[in-house]
């Protein structure tokens, strides 16, 4: 295991810069994900070509592989902006992969931790936005409400199956809490959300203030050419288009998600080199 220490401390300082520059900035440089990914390669080659073992590299080429292709799966289906893809891409040049197994179980537990961080965070992040836009998010809050009631059929549902269980009916349920907890609660975060999205996510921006990568909620005319709104985000020219034209346009933003990256490296690293446990057995055990 000490041959990953490197690699290690490498992505700790690397995703620390990238996180900084995601809260501030809205976006990770290209520059700092590949260079990342070049950094973690070629000590592993280097490694491998002192050592004879040739593993150390094979597991961290198919490890990139692996997590390029799941980065692109997150990117296209706008889980993922760019620089956060291509930092997961960089992450699988970086986890301790020793085995075949280790390509499945350790990518697998690696995502479940980044997700379930990622989740908390997430919460965390959108209270503050909310209570830093409250006004707006309190107006939309009781739009969407007013909008959607009939997803409170669910939580009355829930309530029905708490009663039901109380007077002994449904004992044949399984997990009915999970349920019933699931139907009560599941609209009105629901509606929190698309409240939070809504209010504090969407912003009308000058064309002055964009940058790369920027996702348009609407297509935007100027004469006769139609820019659209893309998984891609806005291109450099079409950034250029728009301040010419002098355009404000419609733009969602999503959370910054890179600090995600920082606390899951933090907690599957460091967490275990001053434990002692080891990765297999732990994460093995999550499945």
């Amino acid at each position: 295991m000490e041959e990953y220490y490197f690699l290690f401390l490498i992505a700790f300082v690397y995703t620390i810069f990238a996180a900084v520059q995601d809260l501030k900035e809205r976006e990770v440089a290209n520059w700092l994900n590949f260079s990342l990914i070049a950094f973690a390669l070629a000590y592993r080659a280097i490694y491998s070509s002192y050592t004879g073992n040739y593993s150390f590299l094979l597991f961290g080429v198919l490890g990139f592989g692996v997590f390029f292709l799941i980065s692109n799966l997150l990117y296209y289906t706008k889980v993922f902006a760019g620089g956060d893809a291509k930092l997961l891409m960089a992450f699988g040049a970086i986890l301790p992969f020793q085995s075949y197994l280790d390509l499945a179980t350790l990518s697998l537990s690696f995502l479940f931790v980044l997700f379930f961080i990622g989740m908390i965070y997430g919460a965390i992040y959108s209270i503050f936005l909310a209570a830093t836009n409250k006004t707006k998010f309190s107006r939309e809050f009781r739009e969407q409400f007013r909008k959607r009631k009939y997803l409170l059929l669910f939580s009355i549902l829930g309530i029905a199956i708490i009663i039901a269980k109380s007077f002994g009916v449904l004992s044949y349920l399984p997990s009915w809490w999970f349920f019933a907890l699931l139907f009560i609660f599941m609209p009105l975060l629901y509606i929190y959300l698309e409240a939070v999205n809504r209010s504090c996510m969407i912003k009308i921006v000058d064309a002055s203030k964009l940058t790369v990568g920027d996702w348009l909620e609407q297509n935007v005319k100027i004469g006769s050419k139609t820019i659209r709104k893309s998984v891609h985000g806005l291109s450099a020219s079409e950034i250029k288009a728009l301040q010419k034209a002098r355009k404000k346009v419609i733009v969602r933003y999503g959370i910054p998600f890179v600090p995600a990256f920082l606390l899951a490296l933090i907690f599957m690293v460091f967490f275990f080199l001053v434990s002692g446990l080891d990765f297999q057995s732990f994460f093995s055990s999550l499945f």
